[in-house]
This record gives structure tokens, C-alpha cells and sequence, in this order.
């Protein structure tokens, strides 16, 4: 199963992690890029080699730039968003391995083979693979998180349209069974997954695959209940990847150490430290050389780090896209269903979405905000997925006569001569928008969209009357606060495009909370055996993509191109998602950062 990673626009990271630093003996001299991508009319490397010879071990300094603590969910099952993902990257329990299609291969530490007239896949764990503390790697430690995400009390989200095509994990999650009868143990080394339908998403890590492993022998016994909270979890998580967790400080750094049972062999370096770093200081502690790599750096400050001699800035477009959402329905956790409510939703009327939808300038925001690292998204499936990504596909454009136009035709007036104008009853219509906290410039932003309504004449006030801070912007998403009519978000769509997971109706990411037969039946098909036909998929792509762009439930805002400054004492970083480079053996040239001369 892919997982769906939240964040100020939520996003995915495949262990490929990016900051910066500076000063130290032995640093670099020159640089040599290899290999470009292009992004609008940005292009940057997506790798480099610094000149040095690299020093015996160090810790790489990682900046994690974030305006609030991190939740701090070490749990491929449990946490919820991509800052967590991001600090998991360095201690991976992930199974499989991805080529540059992010295709599964057999180069991880499980491989899989299909069987599409079974419907069943056949997982083999390698021989010798230790977990962190030492202990074996187990097939319980395979099948432990299909029965964490499938039991009755499992506090998490993605028990959702992909996990419910295993065979037997209703009725586990119903209470009906003290198992997942699907899931089926060989032997020691080997796990059967059994499903009721097999599609291509299958080689991506969708159709209900689950990629992680579990340590069964540190949380098997603790109630699924309280993993969340418990020390295991927040604390002393055990791990698979070329890093372990040596010391936590909750919502501001981690300190990790080489994992000594590697599976690929122990790494170069000592260990690697992420911080929290507000977006206000990243780029004067990225001049001064405070770090090596940084995370999640935001476009809008690309001025501020572009002509720095410390560092090589390399990019990548991204798999990912923002997008404006709708609230028409609530999301029944009893009977874990979305509930759909047009008739009863502020936000029911389509003519009202798509008229906000013209009026967003998002081109001219994409250009001077975002120094054209973004773009105008015209779909919910990002280029980057070549083949099912359709060009010609036109989105909402920037268009205030339209917007206008629309509305009058639907019958919102200014009925009292104030400006702004009433609903299709002629009542006082004020819309409540949701939107994160972020730096000064996305405040900026937010308040050039409220204008971009207003010119139409719509009244759009922000939810609470102020940004809302992350943690706090999708608990009340997710729980659909009352006072949400309309909010902006972003995912990062993983490996498998598949919209199963996002746009089900058992999902609980589903946060318009939109869904028809219609959608469930497009949501199916591109899931489905008849989609090994690859032309038949593409077609079901299509269909998914036209649907909501009618509907307009959901409002592809932008893709995005993300950015990684990397120090100039990283010996050797790559990008490429073809050729990503291996945490172990990461190298530096110098005992510490580089700073800008």
C-alpha cells in the first residue's frame, strides 16, 4: 500500500533528503553537476560530486525546515504526516525497493512475485536481516502491520478502499475473525498475500500491499490502541534502515546513529542530527553553514540562497500537487464511510466551486511568489507519471469574468448593494476558508487568493480568523470542523498514482468527503485486472481526472518542483529517482560545514 504523506502540502519523500552547511579542513575546492531537470524556466542539477577526500565518519547535520514542533509518530502504520515520513527516511523499515518507473524490484529486503490467476503475492524476506537492536527480521514482522491497520481499534487512517481488497480483512476488522484470512504464513522466510482483485497497481505498492515491516517483538503485545503514545513508538522505535534512533527531543531534533546491522553494510558516516528550523532562519543558517542538507525549503525563498557559494542547489519536479477542497459531506467513522451531502453543504452548489475556482490568479502566484518552481496543476495526476498524466486536459484557469458569469447565472446577486453577494436565496453568504500557518510570504499569498474572491464579489473570511497552525489545520480537516467550508492542502501521491486511498468512499482521507457510484466505479476500474490493458487504464486515468474536474469537489491548484541545497562538504548526493543515493554511503569532505565565503 502507498502511503499518502500530509504536510504543508503533503508530500513524498523517497529516502532522498536535502540541507546545507558549512566551514572545515579538507573542503571543497570545485564541484561538478551531472544530469538536469526542468521545471518552467528553472532548471538545477540532480546530483553532484564535491572534489575532497572524504573523512572517517561525522554526523551530517540536517535542517528540517518547519514553523511548528513535529509530531514526533515513529510508525510507518500510525503517523500522519511527511515530517514524520521525512525523519522515518533515515531509519527506513521498508521492504522493497523501487527503479526509476517506482516499480517494485527484488533488490530490497523482501522481494514479491505475482500471481494474477490466484490474485496472490508471495513475499520472501532475505536471509540474515537484523533489526536495529540485533534481532532477526521475521515473516511476523510482515504480517504484524496488516493486522495493526485491520483491527477493530486501530487508531489510524489507512484502514481505508485499498487495505479492504485483502481477502478476510472486513470481516478481521468487523470483529468477525481473529485473523486476516488472506494473509498467510509459509514459512519462516515467506507470507502470502491473498486479494480479492489484482491490477498494475500492484508492482507500485497499491492494491492493498502493504511495504513496511513491524517489529513484532518489541509491539506486538502492546494494544493497538495505544501504539501511538507509547514509548516504543515515540521513543525507542527499533528499525531496519542504515540509521537507528539514538535520542529524541519531542517536536525539535533527532539524533541518529549508524545501525551497526545494516543490512547493506554499516555506513560511512557516524550518525546524521535533523533539526526543526524555522522558515525566518533557514537561509542565514544555510549561508552560515550550520548544515549539510535541508528538507522541505520552501521556493518562495530561493532568492534569498541562489547565488551562495556554500552549496549546489539541486531539483526535481515532485510527486505532488496542491489543491483547493471543498467541504460537502462529514465522514461517518462508525460505519467508516464517507457521507456525501450536497443538498445540505454550503459548498453543494458546483456552479459556487468552479466560480472560486476561476478566480484564483494561481499563474501569476506560481511566477512571482514561487519563482516559477510551481505551476498551475490541471489534473490530480502529477507529470511526473508520464503515462497517465494528460496534457491536454485544460483545469481551471485563471478567469474573473467567468467566475463572474457563473455566479450570476446561478443566481448569486449582491441583493443589499454591499459588494458582495448573496446565495442563490438571497441570503447573507459568507464562506470560511481553512489554510496553514507558513512564513511571511504565504501569508501573502493567502491574502491575494481572499482578494482574488472578493473581486468576484464572494465574501471569504479564514477559519478562526487567523492561519492555522499544521497539526492543528488537518485535525480539524480531518475531523470536519464545522467552521471548514473550503480549505487548501496538497498531497504527496506516492509511488502509485491510484486515486484509491484519497477519493474511496471508505476513505478517511477523503476530506471533501465527496463521493457518487460514479467516482467508486472510475475508482475501481483503474484498479482493476481489466487495467493490465495499459491503454484501457490510461482511458480510466482520464475519466477520473474529467469526473472531478466537473464536479469540482476537489481543485488541482499546482505542481511543484521541489528544491535540495546541499553543502559543499557532501562528497557525493543524488536526486535522481533513478539513481537516489544510498544513506550508507553518504561521505563528507571536511569535520564540518561550509560556510559562504
Amino acid at each position: 500500500m502507498k502511503s499518502k504523506w500530509i504536510q504543508l502540502v503533503l508530500l513524498f519523500s523517497i529516502l532522498v533528503l536535502g540541507a546545507c552547511s558549512g566551514n572545515g579542513t579538507n573542503a571543497v575546492a570545485t564541484e561538478k553537476v551531472v544530469t538536469t531537470a526542468k521545471a518552467s524556466d528553472s532548471t538545477f542539477g540532480l546530483s553532484v560530486s564535491n572534489e575532497g577526500k572524504p573523512i572517517k565518519g561525522g554526523v551530517l547535520q540536517v535542517a528540517m525546515v518547519k514553523d511548528e514542533p513535529f509530531q514526533g509518530i515513529f510508525s510507518s502504520e500510525l503517523y500522519e504526516d511527511a515530517f514524520d515520513g521525512d525523519l522515518m527516511a533515515w531509519a527506513s523499515n521498508a521492504l522493497f525497493e523501487v527503479d526509476g518507473n517506482f516499480m517494485i524490484t527484488d533488490k530490497g529486503i523482501a522481494s514479491m512475485k505475482v500471481d494474477q490467476t490466484e490474485n496472490k503475492v508471495t513475499i520472501q524476506i532475505r536471509e540474515g536481516v537484523k533489526w536495529s537492536d540485533g534481532e532477526p527480521l521475521k515473516v511476523e514482522d510482515i504480517m504484524l502491520p496488516y493486522h495493526m491497520i485491520g483491527h477493530p481499534d486501530y487508531p489510524g487512517v489507512r484502514y481505508d478502499t485499498e487495505f479492504q481488497n485483502i481477502i478476510g480483512a472486513e470481516e478481521y476488522n468487523a470483529g468477525k475473525a481473529d485473523r486476516i484470512s488472506g494473509v498467510v504464513k509459509i514459512d519462516d522466510r515467506t507470507v502470502e498475500i491473498y486479494f480479492k482483485q489484482l491490477s498494475p497497481a500492484i508492482f507500485y505498492g497499491g492494491d492493498g500491499l502493504w511495504t513496511n515491516a513491524a517489529p513484532s517483538h518489541q509491539i506486538a503485545d502492546i494494544p493497538v490502541e495505544k501504539l501511538v503514545e507509547s514509548d516504543a513508538i515515540r521513543k525507542n522505535p527499533v528499525t531496519l534502515g542504515a540509521f537507528k534512533v539514538d535520542k529524541i527531543v519531542p517536536g525539535e531534533s533527532v539524533q541518529f546513529v549508524k545501525n551497526e546491522h545494516y543490512w547493506k553494510g554499516k555506513p560511512k558516516l557516524d550518525g546524521v542530527l535533523v533539526k526543526v528550523v524555522p522558515s525566518s532562519s533557514i537561509s542565514v543558517a544555510i549561508a552560515s553553514g550550520k548544515f549539510d542538507l535541508v528538507r522541505s525549503f520552501n521556493a518562495t525563498k530561493l532568492p534569498e540562497i541562489e547565488n551562495l557559494k556554500n552549496i549546489t542547489i539541486l531539483g526535481r519536479p515532485e510527486l505532488f500537487y496542491a489543491y483547493l477542497g471543498f467541504k460537502v459531506g462529514k465522514y461517518d467513522y462508525e460505519k467508516k464511510r464517507v457521507m456525501t451531502d450536497l443538498e445540505g453543504s454550503k459548498m453543494g452548489d458546483a456552479n459556487l466551486r468552479k466560480a472560486m475556482a476561476y478566480a484564483l490568479d494561481i499563474e501569476q502566484v506560481s511566477e512571482v511568489f514561487y519563482n516559477n518552481l510551481r505551476e498551475r496543476a490541471n489534473s490530480l495526476i502529477p507529470p511526473v507519471f508520464e503515462s497517465f498524466y494528460d496534457r491536454s486536459l485544460k483545469g481551471y484557469v485563471y478567469d474573473p469574468k467567468k467566475a463572474i458569469s457563473i455566479l450570476d447565472e446561478a443566481g448569486y446577486i449582491d441583493v443589499d448593494g454591499d459588494g458582495l453577494r448573496e446565495d442563490s436565496a438571497g441570503k447573507k453568504l459568507e464562506i470560511k476558508f481553512a489554510a496553514m500557518s507558513g512564513d511571511s510570504t504565504h501569508a501573502e499569498i493567502i491574502a491575494y487568493y481572499l482578494q482574488n474572491w472578493k473581486d468576484i464579489g464572494l465574501n471569504v473570511t479564514l477559519t478562526t480568523g487567523r492561519l492555522i497552525e499544521f497539526n492543528s489545520f488537518y485535525d480539524k480537516v480531518q475531523a470536519d470542523d464545522p467552521e471548514i467550508d473550503v480549505f487548501m492542502g496538497a498531497w504527496g501521491t506516492g509511488t502509485n498514482p491510484s486515486p484509491a486511498g484519497l477519493y474511496g468512499a471508505a476513505d478517511q482521507f477523503n476530506f471533501s468527503r465527496y463521493t457518487s457510484d460514479e467516482l467508486e466505479e472510475i475508482i475501481k476500474n483503474i484498479d482493476s485486472p481489466k487495467s493490465f490493458d495499459t491503454q484501457y487504464r490510461a482511458s480510466q486515468f482520464r475519466a477520473f481526472q474529467e469526473y472531478l474536474e466537473e464536479v469540482a469537489t476537489v481543485i488541482p491548484m499546482q505542481f511543484r518542483y521541489e528544491i535540495f541545497p546541499v553543502n559543499k562538504r557532501v562528497k557525493n548526493y543524488s536526486v535522481d529517482f533513478t539513481n537516489p543515493t544510498e544513506l550508507h554511503e553518504i561521505e563528507l569532505t571536511a569535520k564540518k560545514p561550509i560556510a559562504s565565503k
